[in-house]
């Protein structure tokens, strides 16, 4: 298959899908991942009409197996991905002191362990190809942790850390890991527009240089 693949897990009307486009409209294939059928097929839908090439796979960040048999049905049907996107948080608010140990596992799986479960899936066929780029969404948190969202600062952190250890393992095999850091507000129409963010994950899989991107409003427009 000449056309290469761009794999979203934890796609979304805001982050995931302006990725989806941003990828589309260079003439890749998107492949969304997310749990709901419904809004996965919405989604699609309007990659679709604006002539992209796009498909939804049904797989739950929140389990590795689920993931595991998504990445199963997306290889053998569109082949091994060059580029892998992952887009999936846990966003629940709480203070650090109602957060309870279990919680705390069971949305570290999507923060964390999901994005793991995903890049293992694409690794060996970024091997076998000789190039691939894995790109995970970060956030502000990563840098400075919120007492109101304990666990997705504690999340992000972690995230942070897995991109800059796995970019430092992959470097040498072709395979080009970074995060997009966004310390703000997703909203459109503002300085952090999901469309104009896509643009820099674009960027770091086009350019490859550097393994994190801090998307905030003092720098450079």
């Amino acid at each position: 298959m000449s056309k290469q693949s761009a794999v979203i897990v934890g796609a979304g009307p805001g982050i995931g899908l302006s990725v989806a486009k941003a990828f589309g409209n260079k003439g890749y294939r998107v492949i969304l991942v997310s749990r709901k059928s419904e809004s996965l097929n919405q989604l699609v839908e309007e990659l679709v009409s604006a002539n992209i090439e796009a498909y939804g796979v049904q797989g739950d960040a929140g389990d590795t197996e689920s993931i595991g048999a998504a990445f199963q049905h997306i290889k053998a049907s569109y082949g091994a991905p060059e580029v892998l996107v992952y887009n999936a948080a846990a966003l629940q608010s709480g203070l650090p002191t109602t957060l309870t140990p279990d919680q705390l596992s069971r949305e570290l799986t999507v923060n964390v362990s999901g994005a793991l479960a995903s890049v293992l899936q694409v690794i060996p066929g970024q091997e076998e190809l000789g190039r691939g780029t894995i790109l995970f969404t970060g956030g502000g948190f990563a840098l400075h942790p919120s007492t109101k969202y304990a666990s997705l600062s504690l999340g992000k952190a972690a995230l942070r850390s897995l991109a800059f250890s796995l970019g430092e393992e992959l470097a040498p095999k072709g395979i080009h890991v970074g995060v997009v850091t966004i310390a703000g507000y997703v909203a459109k129409d503002t300085y952090f527009d999901p469309d104009r963010i896509a643009e820099v994950y674009w960027d770091l899989h086009a350019n490859r240089q550097g393994h994190e991107v801090i998307y905030q409003e003092t720098q450079a427009s």
